[in-house]
């Protein structure tokens, strides 16, 4: 049997209907026989394994007793992936119109590109900033803060982090990509490693990214290859969980990557930010959470 050219790894979790209507869509590329995928199970504890068993045999499963998170479900399989390119996918995603082979055309033509990723789109065909981003800073968080980069996010100053400024049908080089969609090099892989299995979820992409561009591997955005992201799908289940998990990303990375930079007075005050700022959204998350429950009632009671 000829090498896999993408091996495609989904970790899946309590979404088997968009799952499948994400595997339906993979199978639309007329190149899809040059690809393997793999779907992590996560203890969803639904129809999900029974589907893929029935309806979707080729695809390489594997079946978890915990839900063990995105970072080590997905280095479950990396390693067992024999392709060319690495392609993480969600679940909740579709990809029409050749998208996946558009990304490995892309690296094939650059032996420079360690990892690629498409242009994500919400279901409106609006465009998710978080697949093409410049590496975080206290700089680019305090303009998110302060929403300068909402505010006027055609300022390239102000619009650093997630390139707001830059046309998003061009192809741009980028710090970073969003976990949902990335397509990575095995050469790469195999210089940097797995994905870190201390951040849960949310996180790990901008980490491998950093670690990528650090071996001197490039990273593009190529809009040519679009893919459509129902985003949250499963943490919308636990909100506030999805939460802690983000901000835990967050405290990663950066006592990881930046916090040798800074003094030990200024980290403190980086740390007290990230967990205030993931307290707040969990109070208004809890806020929402009480007034449609009461809704609801006042509904019921009606």
């Amino acid at each position: 049997m000829p090498t896999p050219r993408v091996s495609i790894v989904i970790v899946n979790w309590k979404t088997p209907k968009l799952l499948a209507k994400c595997l339906e869509t993979i199978n639309n590329d007329p190149a899809h026989e040059q690809f393997e995928i793999f779907v992590i199970d996560n203890n969803s504890g639904d129809e999900s394994v029974a589907m893929l068993q029935k309806d979707f045999q080729y695809v390489h499963l594997i079946v978890n007793d915990d839900n063990l998170g995105f970072s080590k479900a997905c280095n479950q399989a990396i390693p067992k992936a024999s392709g060319t390119y690495v392609l993480l996918l969600n679940p909740d995603t579709e990809v029409p119109d050749r998208g996946i082979s558009k990304l490995a055309d892309f690296m094939d033509a650059n032996p420079d590109c360690g990892a690629a990723g498409p242009k994500v789109l919400n279901p409106d065909g609006s465009l998710q900033l978080a697949c093409r981003r410049a590496f975080p800073s206290p700089t680019a968080a305090f303009y998110r803060i302060t929403y300068l980069s909402r505010i006027f996010p055609n300022n390239p100053t102000f619009s650093q982090y997630n390139f707001s400024s830059a046309d998003p049908g061009q192809q741009l080089e980028v710090d970073a990509l969003a976990g949902a969609a990335m397509m990575v090099r095995r050469q790469a892989i195999d210089e940097v490693g797995l994905l870190d299995e201390d951040i849960f979820m949310y996180g790990e992409d901008i980490d491998w990214c950093w670690r990528i561009k650090q071996a001197k591997w490039k990273i593009w955005y190529v809009p040519e290859s679009v893919i459509y992201h129902a985003h949250g799908a499963a943490s919308r289940l636990r909100p506030v969980g999805a939460t802690i998990n983000l901000h835990k990303g967050m405290h990663v990375f950066y006592k990881k990557h930046l916090a040798q930079k800074y003094w030990a007075p200024f980290n403190s005050l980086v740390y007290a930010a990230i967990w205030s700022r993931a307290a707040l959204f969990i109070l208004i998350n809890l806020g929402r959470g009480l007034l449609r429950n009461g809704n609801l009632s006042a509904r019921s009671g009606s």
